[in-house]
């Protein structure tokens, strides 16, 4: 038996780059693509069941000739076909999900297919599901390490422009989308950005949910927080998931992002017992009124390259401390996002590219 992995790359980028060596998971056996070292988007690998061998024939196909129209009219039963996308960076698998009202993959596939070493690579898998509650469709997530966030701002920007692929759209298009945070609103603009109208967002600490104690408001802004025998200052804030953003600890001393050890202190905020949900952590540097720079350790992923809820967040923070306007640069690891907390309906406002990577099939 020969199972076969089929990639092909979209006229966006990465026609002519490397992939790393992965390998997939089908059914009980466990088949290494690790021979294929130069593979490139288009190439076939093909991997013997009974000797694991490994042998790569070329068949790469135009860039401008790749259809994904015809990509997603496929209909094998046994093969998962998906997009990926990024949204700065932070990198997905979307899955047309629109014929049934479950996910097609468990949360322990997703993790397989996130992994970057033997998958595909991602920080999440996102299902288009069929809309409910009056919406046009349902947006789900699974996390790289299976758990399920209540929504995602980067990913969902990359869902709009995925469904304006699958449903053949063009031009400046909107959507309403049910997500486990609430009604989110995207709109794909005449550049190919989308505007994402995030909703308000939710500053009462139970709700975030914190157990830190409010100080204002009901709500909990620059409140000092013990992590690892530091003591930072915190606001907590919720766009439909929890986030908590620090401008530094509580000398004063500015926070120098590029210095951070992100990967031990992340997953203490993360984990920290003020956080009965967990939480995702922001770390901000004002660089003027108008433009912020942050890094973000995600609940569920870890450091990832931007974090769209994230920055939504952090503007709303800077605004309660007194330290931002509400129209903000947000400069994250994998570019800018702008953002705007309006005060005419209290909502906060996304702006950010959505791009295509490539378009794959795996077996299930």
């Amino acid at each position: 038996m020969e199972i076969a992995g089929v990639i092909s790359s979209s006229k966006a980028a990465f026609s002519d780059r490397a992939l790393s060596p992965f390998s997939l998971k089908c059914s009980r056996v466990f088949f290494s693509f690790q021979g294929c070292h130069n593979l490139r988007f288009g190439d076939i690998c093909r991997v013997s069941k009974t000797k694991l061998r490994v042998s790569c024939s070329m068949s790469v196909e135009a860039p401008d000739k790749i259809s994904p129209m015809s990509f997603f009219d496929r209909k094998e039963t046994k093969s998962l076909h998906f997009v990926k996308y990024h949204g700065l960076g932070n990198d997905f698998i979307l899955v047309d999900n629109r014929d049934a009202i479950e996910p097609k993959i468990t949360p322990k596939q997703a993790v397989a297919l996130c992994d970057r070493n033997f998958g595909v690579g991602a920080d999440g898998v996102i299902f288009a599901l069929p809309g409910t509650n009056g919406a046009d469709f349902t947006m789900r997530i699974f996390n790289s390490d299976g758990s399920e966030p209540e929504m995602c701002g980067n990913g969902v920007r990359c869902f709009a422009r995925f469904i304006a692929e699958l449903e053949n759209l063009t031009g400046k298009q909107r959507f309403t989308i049910h997500t486990g945070a609430g009604l989110i609103i995207p709109e794909i603009q005449d550049d190919g950005k989308v505007r994402v109208d995030m909703g308000e967002p939710i500053l009462e600490a139970s709700k975030v949910p914190t157990r830190l104690s409010p100080n204002k408001d009901g709500s909990v802004v620059k409140t000092m927080l013990d992590v690892d025998g530091l003591p930072w200052n915190v606001t907590c804030v919720s766009m439909g998931n929890p986030h908590c953003v620090t401008f530094g600890i509580s000398s004063g001393e500015d926070l120098q992002l590029d210095e951070l050890n992100l990967a031990e202190i992340g997953p203490k905020f993360e984990n920290h017992a003020m956080f009965p949900a967990r939480t995702n952590t922001e770390f901000v540097q004002v660089l003027s009124p108008t433009h912020l720079k942050m890094r973000v350790w995600e609940r569920g992923a870890g450091a990832t390259l931007a974090c769209g809820t994230g920055a939504c967040a952090v503007v709303v923070a800077a605004v309660l401390e007194g330290l931002a306007s509400r129209n903000c640069q947000v400069d994250l690891p994998g570019g800018p996002l702008d953002i705007e907390w309006s005060e005419d309906d209290n909502h906060v406002y996304m702006t950010g590219p959505a791009q295509v990577v490539f378009y794959g099939s795996v077996p299930l």
